[in-house]
């Protein structure tokens, strides 16, 4: 990621604090200015996603409707903002995204990405989680969601969802229900 062109360490060259065009890569992950010495670090920003399932067993899969991946598949979440929770960030980019009220939540795991938005590499950790909502009477779409659809997680191409975390929560997401259905079968006792 690092040699990336588009990462914020090859992108940027005007110091922020000075505005001289003096800022120049320090360790791969951080700008020092040569003029005024200041030191900005790069580091992971943290984002949230939530596998959320119907009766069904379903899972709710969100449409992008902006880059990157715009019109591919995607999981409800966001951003974390500064000065907030993951829980807080999971909660209010649900209610935002699809007006939908969380009830439990239950951590999955953490997935590295890299998020490109206009020119720049952001590098991200999205930390997923799985998450039951009081209804899904009132659902709509808004926000950055340009639709909402329910499908089964073993029947969708992994193609189809455009970002690499994305992908590899819902391939863990399967993994993780293809095991607890061979617990369930393997602890059945028939009787005798």
């Amino acid at each position: 990621m690092y040699t990336n062109p588009n990462y914020p360490v090859k992108k940027f060259t005007f110091c922020p604090a000075c505005g001289l065009k003096s800022f120049v890569p320090y360790n791969g992950k951080a700008l020092r200015c040569n003029q005024c010495g200041i030191l900005l670090y790069f580091n992971s920003s943290a984002a949230v996603a939530a596998i959320i399932s119907n009766e069904e067993g379903e899972v709710l899969f969100t449409v992008r409707k902006s880059n990157p991946a715009a019109g591919m598949l995607d999981l409800p979440g966001g951003f974390v903002d500064p000065g907030e929770t993951v829980e807080e960030a999971l909660v209010r980019e649900i209610q935002e995204e699809l007006n939908l009220e969380v009830c439990s939540m239950n951590y999955l795991n953490s997935f590295a990405n890299s998020y490109h938005y206009n020119e720049v590499l952001y590098p991200t950790c999205d930390l997923v989680f799985y998450c039951t909502v009081k209804t899904f009477n009132g659902i709509k779409a808004s926000d950055d969601v340009q639709a909402f659809l329910f499908r089964d997680p073993r029947n969708v191409d992994l193609q189809e969802i455009g970002l690499v975390s994305i992908r590899a929560a819902i391939q863990c997401y399967i993994e993780l229900i293809s095991d607890e259905l061979k617990t369930e079968t393997n602890d059945f006792m028939p009787l005798k």
